[in-house]
């Protein structure tokens, strides 16, 4: 029997199962599907800049906290298992045409600064100059100001999960791949995981499936409200990489990578658990490529796929002891910030599983808290996406 059992095998599961082995653990991980259908595997890495201090929201502060362990857990990664996930600070540079994007825009970099991040103001000319591939976009008028973030990094999902796997491997995690059917209550406790290949039994658990978390919950008396928000993302091999940083249009983003290649993406489309890409969501990306950097001789589209992110009511994540329950905790809800909250969530829990008081800042991701909060609801991101397609940024 396992010390703990983790159902989930994306990067909140396998992160936590990383740190629980390093702690001396025996951890089985038990996942539907092998990592690269994964939501995770989908993502595109970015990591915004990010500042500590005492006026930090707690979603700063967490954010925060799991960035300063990311470059810790690259290094001990690639000393363990050879593999580089690539993390490195490129630089983001976030970009607006109209008047609407603009000010857009001038809100963010008002944020920005306020929580002490680095930031560089450009017109039109000072963006063709930092990036030259988008002059055109520049003279047509399709960008017309930016602001240069420096601390912006970046991460290569694939090969972080890659990394996160043969950690695990290495130090004794198992992992299982099974549907789960359900849980197996004994009084106040969880006594297993029905699965199709059997029962998995441990003296704990956590639930860390995405946007899967919800149903398993709800057999616990504990409403989340993860639903899966599909992104979709496309793969462009360039002759040769135009772009030296991330750049961002809005919500739409352009990440350069070493290899010549351009990922674009995201859609976020609220389409219950269809994971599929389609015609539209890729033509829609590729349009956005095109507005940015012009017709590219020679690039080619390919490949595209898309991941279901599990986006909360309240648009933070959700982790910590299940209320009423003795042996089982929850990490997930992480929507579009999951690959960069990863580190953080795996110690925090971690330590809520070794019984360590946590930070009080934390109490605001407790899967007890009101749902209620000024956080920008899944529903109202949705519309505001909405409305920024009719005027694009």
């Amino acid at each position: 029997m396992a010390d703990c059992c983790i159902i989930g095998g994306g990067v909140i599961g396998l992160s936590l199962a990383r740190e629980l082995a390093g702690r001396g653990a025996a951890v089985e991980v038990v996942c539907r599907d092998p990592v690269e259908r994964t939501a995770s595997w989908a993502a595109a890495g970015i990591f915004p800049p990010v500042a500590d201090g005492p006026a930090a929201t707690a979603l700063e502060r967490f954010t925060a906290f799991s960035d300063r362990l990311h470059w810790q857990w690259a290094d001990e990664l690639r000393a363990e298992t050879g593999i580089d996930n690539g993390l490195r600070r490129c630089g983001g540079l976030h970009v607006a045409g109209t008047r609407a994007g603009r000010e857009r825009l001038a809100a963010a970099r008002t944020r920005w600064l306020a929580a002490r991040v680095r930031c560089i103001d450009c017109d039109g000319a000072a963006v063709a100059v930092a990036e030259p591939a988008l002059a055109g976009a520049v003279a047509r008028g399709t960008v017309s100001a930016g602001v240069i973030l420096p601390d912006e990094a970046q991460i290569r999902p694939s090969r972080h999960l890659d990394a996160l796997l043969a950690s695990c491997r290495a130090r004794g995690v198992r992992i299982t791949t099974a549907t789960v059917q359900g849980l197996e209550l004994d009084g106040r406790r969880v006594g297993g995981v029905r699965t199709d290949g059997g029962t998995v039994r441990a003296e704990r658990y956590c639930l860390a499936a995405g946007s899967w978390s919800e149903g398993l919950a709800a057999a616990l008396g504990l409403a989340l409200s993860t639903r899966p928000i599909r992104g979709q993302i496309v793969l462009v091999r360039l002759p040769r990489q135009l772009l030296s940083r991330i750049v961002s249009f809005g919500l739409d983003y352009l990440v350069p990578r070493p290899d010549g290649r351009l990922l674009v993406g995201a859609t976020i489309e609220d389409v219950g658990f269809d994971d599929r890409t389609t015609a539209a969501g890729e033509d829609g990306l590729i349009d956005v490529a095109r507005r940015l950097l012009g017709d590219v001789d020679g690039a080619v589209v390919e490949r595209s796929w898309s991941g279901l992110r599990p986006g909360n009511r309240d648009g933070r994540p959700t982790l910590g002891p299940v209320p009423g329950w003795e042996n089982v905790w929850v990490t997930t809800g992480h929507f579009r910030a999951g690959m960069h909250l990863s580190t953080g969530s795996a110690v925090a829990v971690a330590d809520m599983l070794d019984g360590a008081v946590p930070a009080p800042w934390l109490d605001a991701f407790a899967p007890w808290r009101a749902m209620e909060s000024d956080d920008e609801s899944v529903d109202a991101y949705l519309a505001r996406v909405e409305t920024a397609a009719v005027s694009p940024p």
